[in-house]
């Protein structure tokens, strides 16, 4: 008797453990009764028929990562590259994820492995090195849009290596110095071509400012000698009316005039050394008297007019 109870006490301690079913957060576990799916538990405390229901898949409802293996590539020019990646995905239906695909990991890994060969493949060399955001752009819509039937989110898609040959690596090295070298000498042009932009531009106005000097200069010369000029034709009209009006003079002085710049045409010449010639000292010096008498004689007359 005493046996028996202990037996019937150890079924139902049993049956209830069975019955019972705690779901941790971030999981979610779906139930079959009799091998077909009822419903998914969330996560908590449950009940459950023991020996009709169980638990059928357990899923990690988190976001989880995998890791893409390096594989080789063939672009569209014909380049080999070796590439690898990182998947991130999220499951958001227990059910369709637990039914609908068999492996749920090994199929997103060998999905995003196709579609890399695909999308990269469809590509030149220089866009699969530069391009990498554009080839994760259309990676993530292809293989989203591929797992939507599985209950599955997969919320990003980097590329994290790309490895071209050794011999590709070393031709793209002397392209890119090749490359720095012309925009080096393409500055040094630049540069020159500037010097002597500004070079000229500083002959230019020095040009300027000296043509300036100069008309400024000659515009002097020119008013000194008109302002010489307008003098000596003054004293040439009053010597003009005082031989006119007869006065010996002024006849000496102009005579004497023109007997000086004689002289001193013949002195300026370069190959006179040494002038003999009679000379008449009174005859100057009369003419230099007459200048002080017709000076006296226009200084009169101005003050007679006052």
């Amino acid at each position: 008797m005493g046996m028996s109870v202990f037996i019937f006490l150890g079924l139902v301690l049993l049956i209830v453990f069975m019955m019972i079913k705690v779901v941790p957060q971030g999981m979610e576990y779906t139930v079959e009764r009799f091998g077909r799916y009822t419903h998914t538990l969330v996560p908590g405390l449950h009940f459950i028929w023991p020996i009709m229901d169980q638990i059928g898949y357990r899923q990690n409802m988190k976001e989880q990562v995998l890791d893409v293996p390096s594989q080789e590539i063939i672009s569209r020019d014909n380049a080999m590259v070796r590439v690898d990646g990182v998947v991130f995905f999220q499951i958001l239906d227990a059910a369709k994820a637990s039914y609908e695909v068999n492996a749920l990991e090994y199929a997103i890994l060998n999905l995003v492995m196709t579609n890399i060969r695909t999308v990269m493949g469809s590509m030149n060399l220089d866009d699969v090195l530069s391009e990498r955001d554009q080839i994760n752009a259309k990676l993530l819509h292809v293989v989203d849009e591929a797992t939507n039937p599985w209950g599955v989110k997969v919320t990003r898609i980097e590329i994290k290596d790309i490895t071209p040959p050794r011999d590709l690596v070393d031709a793209m090295a002397r392209q890119m110095k090749a490359e720095r070298d012309k925009r080096a000498n393409i500055l040094d042009a630049e540069g020159f071509r500037q010097a002597a932009i500004l070079k000229s531009e500083g002959e230019k106005q020095s040009s300027i400012l000296k043509a300036e000097g100069q008309r400024e200069s000659a515009f002097r010369i020119a008013e000194a000698r008109e302002r010489e000029a307008e003098a000596e034709a003054k004293a040439t009209m009053m010597v003009s009316q005082a031989i006119a009006k007869g006065n010996v003079t002024a006849i000496n002085y102009f005579v004497a005039l023109k007997y000086t710049e004689a002289l001193k045409e013949i002195a300026a010449a370069k190959n006179q050394k040494v002038i003999m010639l009679p000379l008449e000292a009174s005859n100057l010096i009369g003419s230099v008297a007459g200048i002080g008498e017709i000076a006296k004689q226009v200084f009169k007359k101005d003050e007679t007019s006052v």
